[in-house]
């Protein structure tokens, strides 16, 4: 539950309102982009795990879902693929020899690395009429916003479910 001096003013409200606006219409176009990627063969999700992946080393797959905020059956099927691409490799547990780890392969470090030097010239190129110190100042705010965003994820979760479960009447 939300304490009272947390309560938003009417102003912040309406500016949350337009980030979120600008969120959903961000989420449109990445999507849209991932939908025209996927046709050449660069799979979203599949780079996101890649990219979580390398993030995080050699982990189980429940790790890595929980990095992805996902659920480990969910993602099992991309993991299969990226294996049989030859992105990701199984290696045995050095704490449980009955367990495995999923690693990136140098092939997968190969691609990713690729991707976000294509990526960054792309996203370059897209702010480069912008002046310098527009650029830096939004990319420094994106990136503090990111931090405070990936911190609220839980009780954004939590308050959007209890608000689902009032309106459905349940207590």
């Amino acid at each position: 539950m939300v304490d009272a001096s947390q309560v938003p003013t009417e102003a912040e409200i309406e500016l949350g309102s337009r980030l979120g606006t600008a969120m959903m219409g961000l989420g449109r176009q990445w999507a849209a982009v991932s939908s025209q990627l996927s046709k050449i063969g660069i799979d979203k999700t599949s780079m996101v795990l890649l990219g979580a992946l390398k993030h995080i080393g050699p982990a189980r797959s429940n790790a890595l879902a929980e990095a992805v905020y996902s659920d480990p059956s969910t993602i099992s099927r991309q993991v299969a693929g990226l294996v049989k691409d030859g992105l990701i490799e199984r290696r045995a547990d050095p704490a449980d020899g009955r367990a495995s780890l999923l690693a990136v392969t140098d092939k997968g470090r190969a691609l990713l690395d690729a991707r976000h030097r294509q990526r960054s010239s792309s996203l370059a190129r897209m702010l480069a009429h912008w002046p310098e110190e527009d650029r830096e100042r939004f990319v420094e705010l994106l990136e503090r916003f990111l931090v405070d965003h990936e911190r609220a994820i839980p009780t954004f979760i939590e308050e959007h479910a209890a608000e689902m479960a009032r309106a459905r009447g349940e207590n």
